[in-house]
């Protein structure tokens, strides 16, 4: 596994964590969830659902144009800016897992 993914997959990592967090405050929760879902439907149409984990690190580095126009186009209840990141990293998270060389 090249650094790249490495670093990328700690980030994804943090961002999960940082969503779990989250579940204290529930209406943020509810935002964060959103979020992750409209960015993981972008990732399927991007990616696709065969894909190795180099790949995904390589639209990770694209994602934070497509991923804030992918949540500006949920309703104003569900944007909730500071999020975003942890959004992003959560979505990508949960997405590897999905990968022809996932290994936890």
């Amino acid at each position: 596994m090249t650094t790249t993914v490495e670093v990328a997959r700690q980030e994804w990592a943090d961002g999960h964590r940082r969503l779990e967090r989250e579940r204290e405050q529930p209406k943020r929760y509810r935002q964060l969830l959103a979020q992750v879902d409209v960015i993981t439907e972008q990732l399927r149409r991007r990616i696709g659902g065969v894909f190795t984990l180099s790949e995904l690190a390589g639209e990770y580095h694209r994602a934070e144009t497509w991923a804030l126009e992918a949540v500006a186009e949920l309703p104003p209840e569900s944007q909730w800016s500071p999020g975003l990141t942890t959004a992003t990293d959560a979505a990508f998270f949960l997405y590897q897992r999905g990968a022809r060389d996932y290994e936890p």
